[in-house]
């Protein structure tokens, strides 16, 4: 039976990714047109023109990368994407615009730096993994991987952070057969990517539920709460095993489940969370698929708490399965976190800690697949938000 997809019961957060940084030799991969062909024509999208394209859009996440790493500095030097001329370049207007994302991005390193985080080493790597060609108008899809090296602040960071993100650039040929990169947005459903700079957009939608619904109390964000300690294993429930899924799936997805991510439900964030917590012993509560009292998933079917962020959470304060913890630095292997990014009380994001250093919690979650990044990170990215803390 085909998976059934959830929908208007998830919110979707989209947000603009940022991030990026790669020495390009944009000469050598100028398009390639045919000879003869009037300067009026419509141009030819070749393999080369193509692999312009890639190289174009690989500089501009590449400075982007390059802003949220300590050493080298951005500073004055020029864009990499800024030295592109000729056949394939940037328009005016969205180079104001990524000059503008860096300094935001510094303004993010920053923040993070304050906080006692910072990145040594960035690494991004851009795929193209189609090309659209209507007229003088060419859709590219790219597929941006980028890994950063946590610097060594207190000695006790993960080694890296990294997350898979795709975008869509359009291009448009002027008469002259020139293409300008004229937009870029994120493709598919994103969120809390580490160098995604718009805030998410939200939705607000109704979800069904059979009575009242338990409410999680908000988590507060200050450092160096009062601890709160967790048993790791020899309990019912094995979180390392569910860390261990979580970072095993966080970009090849598991093919036992259905992938929501793109699919316009909201995105696969939950979905992924009860894919961790069931490998590490959270048992099936089967029943109608819309009882947020019920909850279960598998490739055929799952509920609305298995695959829906508020539905999760009524689930989980509702079964005992979780508590509530008051500060969002208690949480430990196995917790799970939720953000409200409007407050506006319906929940928009789901993720679940991996790792826990020095006092620090690293969350792994889907959309925008993102491995180990640090709540630290993610309150610098969004100070305003909501956040709610479960001890599973």
């Amino acid at each position: 039976m085909k998976s059934r997809k959830l929908k208007h019961t998830r919110r979707r957060a989209t947000i603009l990714t940022a991030a990026a940084t790669s020495a390009v030799a944009g000469v050598a991969l100028l398009p390639n047109w045919n000879a003869g062909a009037s300067t009026a024509a419509e141009p030819q999208v070749d393999a080369k023109t193509k692999a312009a394209f890639q190289s174009l859009a690989d500089a501009v996440f590449t400075d982007r990368t390059n802003a949220l790493v300590d050493q080298p500095r951005h500073g004055g030097k020029k864009a990499l994407a800024g030295r592109f001329s000729g056949k394939v370049e940037l328009s005016s207007g969205i180079g104001r615009t990524e000059d503008a994302a860096r300094k935001q991005l510094d303004d993010r390193r920053n923040r993070l730096a304050s906080n006692g985080e910072k990145y040594s080493v960035g690494s991004t790597k851009v795929t193209l993994d189609r090309t659209e060609v209507k007229g003088r108008t060419a859709v590219v899809v790219v597929t941006e991987n980028t890994t950063l090296t946590y610097a060594k602040v207190t000695g006790g960071e993960p080694g890296t952070t990294g997350f898979q993100a795709h975008h869509e650039l359009t291009f448009r040929a002027d008469k002259q057969g020139s293409w300008k990169v004229t937009k870029i947005r994120e493709a598919g459903d994103g969120y809390l990517a580490v160098n995604q700079l718009a805030q998410p957009k939200t939705t607000t939608v109704a979800a069904k539920t059979t009575t009242t619904t338990p409410a999680a109390p908000r988590a507060a964000i200050t450092k160096r709460p009062t601890a709160v300690p967790k048993k790791l294993t020899g309990g019912e429930y094995d979180y390392q095993a569910m860390a261990a899924y979580a970072e095993k799936y966080w970009t090849n997805y598991n093919p036992a489940y259905p992938n929501f991510n793109g699919a316009g439900a909201g995105g696969d964030c939950t979905n992924f969370v009860s894919q961790s917590l069931k490998a590490g012993g959270w048992k099936h509560v089967p029943g109608y698929v819309y009882d947020y009292t019920r909850w279960f998933g598998t490739a055929d079917i799952q509920s609305h708490s298995f695959v829906g962020v508020n539905e999760w959470s009524w689930f989980a304060q509702n079964s005992k399965r979780t508590t509530s913890l008051a500060n969002v630095y208690q949480m430990d292997v196995g917790d799970v976190l939720q953000v409200d990014f409007n407050k506006d009380g319906s929940k928009d994001h789901t993720m679940i800690v991996t790792s826990r250093r020095n006092g620090v919690p690293y969350l792994t979650y889907h959309s925008t697949n993102t491995l180990r990044r640090s709540v630290t990170s993610i309150i610098s990215s969004y100070p305003n938000a909501a956040y709610y803390a479960y001890r599973t």
